[in-house]
């Protein structure tokens, strides 16, 4: 069942609501124009002396009969059954009255049949009401005919066809009854289900905008959570390597001043940074283009300078060099491998790779204390592969195990990818993210 689809039971549950005051005023309208096309009929019809059989009665009672007819049909949607149950009554008596104008009052009864398929809630007594009518009213047909065949000395001196004229009639009234009754019934149900079909859609637009809701608020948490990694990520790194170098001069300002200031111009080149990176990210965050266009926008030069801009929000693989000279700047010691042979790489799997590689230095240098570090970048068949190990002294209880990890699995698994992180069994700690690269990335992964 497709979502928000109404089930069999819903649909047997549902009950068409009452009648607006729009539908009111319809009904209303069409009761006093069928009551006036009854009273032109009636005049038309005694005026042409097209009677019937017998003595009917006079004008001003088949005015009062067409009249009992018509009315009731300005309630038809409110009270459909008993307009149906009275409209029927008055049709049978109005017959036996032998009221000779039948065209509105065929109308109404018409009307009355189909309200009720079309408006009556309970749908048991809309079916055996209608039934019961129809019933009676071949009653009453079958009755009128053996009245009319019996008394009638019609001998059908112009009969021309093949059958027996009075079995010819017989069925003729009866074939037009049938049509007559069926037609009435058949378009009551369609209305009805049409109506039901129109509140489904109704409903299901409904749930569809909650839907749309949820989802819509479910971005808004997805994006909070991309842009609070993406601090994490640039501000962490920063402040850490910051740090590191500030203490280096703040041991050294007596004793070697110009080592000092060295590692003072490597905080300002840090701290300037670190700045470029928080620009670049507030551009993105202010920026209409699509994050998979954002990402692109990085790889891309154009004369305004929002591609630098773009570069710094989305750097990739050709930044790692960067990034690790900036770890050497801190005091790590840091080397850097390629292997396999280089092949592109989605930008929203470089932006991943660059910033597990990004989280994996600043928890060497919140935590490890002084030691190596190897980056290596795997360019296998399918994959890419990032890994990052030391061999420092500190332990998992740190930052190791807080929103840097969470951060990490997040990036490589928008992209299917697999993450590996702990203690190596010979000491120091090891990050090994995989990325496939047979598969295209999921959307927005550049910006995760």
């Amino acid at each position: 069942m497709e979502a928000g689809q109404w089930s069999e039971e819903q649909r047997k549950q549902w009950r068409r609501p009452p009648p607006d005051r729009r539908q009111q005023r319809r009904d209303v309208i069409t009761g006093l124009v069928v009551l006036a096309g009854s009273l032109l009929a009636t005049v038309l019809v005694n005026s042409a002396g097209m009677l019937a059989l017998g003595e009917p009665p006079g004008l001003p009672e088949q005015f009062l009969w067409n009249t009992a007819l018509s009315l009731p049909l300005v309630l038809r949607t409110r009270f459909p059954v008993t307009v149906l149950l009275v409209v029927g009554a008055v049709f049978i008596a109005a017959q036996f009255r032998q009221v000779p104008e039948t065209i509105a009052p065929s109308i109404a009864l018409f009307l009355a049949i189909y309200t009720v398929g079309a408006w009556a809630p309970d749908r048991t007594v809309a079916r055996l009401s209608r039934i019961g009518v129809i019933v009676a009213m071949f009653v009453w047909l079958g009755y009128s005919m053996i009245v009319a065949a019996t008394t009638s000395d019609n001998t059908f001196d112009h009969a021309a066809g093949p059958m027996d004229p009075l079995i010819a009639a017989l069925l003729y009234n009866i074939l037009f009854n049938v049509v007559f009754f069926a037609a009435a019934y058949h378009f009551g149900n369609v209305a009805w289900l049409s109506a039901r079909r129109q509140a489904e859609l109704v409903d299901r637009a409904e749930q569809l905008r909650l839907s749309q809701q949820r989802n819509i608020r479910g971005a808004v948490v997805d994006e909070r959570v991309r842009i609070a990694r993406d601090l994490h990520d640039v501000v962490a790194h920063h402040v850490a390597v910051m740090g590191v170098q500030a203490a280096a001069a703040r041991r050294v300002l007596d004793r070697d001043p110009s080592v000092a200031s060295e590692a003072l111009r490597a905080v300002e080149e840090t701290a300037r940074s670190a700045v470029g990176e928080l620009r670049g990210l507030l551009w993105v965050l202010r920026s209409d283009t699509p994050d998979d266009d954002r990402i692109t926008a990085a790889a891309e030069t154009t004369p305004d300078g929002a591609s630098d801009e773009a570069r710094r929000s989305a750097p990739g693989m050709a930044e790692l060099p960067e990034l690790i000279a900036s770890a050497r700047n801190a005091g790590l010691e840091v080397t850097h491998g390629v292997y396999g042979d280089e092949q592109p790489v989605p930008d929203g799997v470089a932006v991943s790779a660059y910033r597990v590689v990004q989280e994996a230095l600043t928890n060497v240098i919140k935590h490890a204390g002084p030691c190596r570090v190897d980056v290596r970048v795997r360019y296998r068949a399918t994959s890419l592969e990032i890994e990052v190990t030391d061999d420092g002294t500190g332990t998992t209880t740190g930052g190791r195990q807080g929103f840097g990890l969470l951060g990490m699995r997040e990036r490589v698994a928008v992209h299917d990818g697999e993450l590996e992180a702990g203690p190596r069994p010979g000491g120091g700690f090891r990050v090994r993210a995989t990325f496939p690269l047979t598969t295209v990335a999921a959307p927005g992964g550049g910006s995760s």
